[in-house]
Parts: structure tokens; sequence; C-alpha cells
């Protein structure tokens, strides 16, 4: 169990440290939702109610698409470098090196998150009628998502080209069909079903309650958790489905 610990550790610090000095994947991490939040709030300059009502349901799926694209190509880089394969030929175990890159890059995705909440709600008027603390909680569980999707997206891919494949064909129908522009109730039958099936609409809806809700409701802690599962569930199949060979 030490020697697990140790190794996702050790695999978590490098790949911090190779993020560190990577400026480029720094300023899209930070700066990209910060300023997508704002063009947001300028698009909405004139009516500041509706910025409020859409802003918080962007603030997870922002940092969620960012965090997939980043994960995703990285953890495949690492793949097609040989860094993964020579990891793999040592004792280090699978999962540790998924958990590894899970809290790296999502140490990241919590910096990230939290930056665009506060500047969201602290520089651009975002306003909800729920405690803020929750959209970050939310934010934050969006992000890792995003992690946790990408090291699986990556576990199916051989090339670069082929996880950005990933987003048109996973992560936009997420996007359309997640409560995001029309709500659940008002679609087909079908595509409700299938949206109840998908992460990103649970973390859509527990964003769109705390715009609506002064105070937290069950409906917020159920979606949070199925989050969570499929967060969990995410990282146990990158874990299952990592190849030993590139």
């Amino acid at each position: 169990m030490m020697y697990h610990a140790r190794a996702t550790l050790a695999t978590a610090k490098r790949i911090i440290l190779q993020l560190s000095h990577d400026k480029r994947t720094i300023a899209l991490m930070f700066l990209a939702p910060t300023l997508l939040m704002a063009l947001l709030a300028w698009v909405f300059s004139d009516r500041d109610q509706m910025f409020s009502q859409v802003a918080p349901a962007l603030l997870g799926v922002f940092p969620f698409i960012i965090m997939f694209l980043i994960t995703s190509i990285t953890t495949l880089r690492e793949r097609t470098s040989g860094t993964l394969e020579r990891l793999m030929s040592t004792r280090v175990a699978k999962s540790d090196i998924v958990l590894g890159y899970a809290i790296a890059f999502g140490l990241f995705g919590v910096i990230q998150s939290i930056i665009t909440s506060l500047v969201a709600v602290y520089l651009l008027g975002m306003d909800v009628l729920g405690p803020l603390w929750f959209v970050f909680v939310v934010a934050v569980m969006d992000t890792f998502l995003g992690v946790a999707l990408g090291l699986l997206a990556s576990a199916f891919s051989k090339t670069e080209f082929q996880a950005v494949q990933f987003m048109p064909a996973f992560i936009f129908p997420q996007i359309l069909i997640g409560g995001l522009f029309v709500p659940l109730t008002q679609m087909p039958g079908l595509l409700e079903t299938i949206a109840y099936c998908l992460p990103l609409t649970y973390a859509i809806d527990a964003l769109n309650l705390v715009t609506t809700n002064t105070e937290i409701v069950i409906e917020m802690w159920r979606d949070v958790g199925v989050v969570g599962l499929f967060i969990v569930a995410a990282i146990i199949l990158a874990s299952l489905t990592l190849r030993r060979r590139s």
C-alpha cells in the first residue's frame, strides 16, 4: 500500500512539474475559461439578469471542456513519447499511473475553477440565489469530470487527432442535450432518457438549481453524487484499458 501511494504521488509530482514548465498549457488552463466568461458577460452587458442565469451552467462547462482536452492530449503524448511505456515496465501499477495523472491534472483544474468562479462572481457580477460555495464545489467536480473522461479518452486514442475527435463524438452531444439550452422536460422522450445517462447533465442541473434556490436542496447533492460516481467509474475504466504497449 505504501509503495502504491509513493508511486502515485511520484507520478503526480512529475506531471505537475512538467505542466508547470509548459507556459502555453498553463495559459490555456487558467486564462481560457476566465476569458470565455468575460466574453459572455460582455455579450450580456445590457442584460445582467440573463448573464446570471446562463453563466453558472457555463461555469462548469468551460473548465470541463478545457481539462478534457489538456488531459487527453497530454496523456496521449506520454504514451507516444514512450514515457508511459517505460513507467509500465517497472513495478508501478496501471492504477498508480492513472491516479497520479488524475491528481496532477485535478490540482490544476481546481486552481482553474477557483480563479474562474471568483472572477465570474466578484468581477463580472454573476449573481445566484443559492450559496456561492456550492457553485465552487460543482465547478471543481466538473473539472475532475473533464480530467477523468480525458484519461479515458486517451486510452482509446492512438493520435492527438483521435483524442480531439472525442469532442464532437462525446462531449458536444452532452452539452447540446444536457439541459443547457432546453430544459430536459421539454425535449423528446428519447433524448431526455439519453441525457440522464450522461454525466454533464447532472452537473448542469446542479448549477441551474443553485441559481433558483436560496438553500441547498436534495436534488443538488444527488447531482453531485452522480457526477462523483461517473468520475470514479471513468478513472477505473481508464486504469483497466491502459495498454502496456504504445
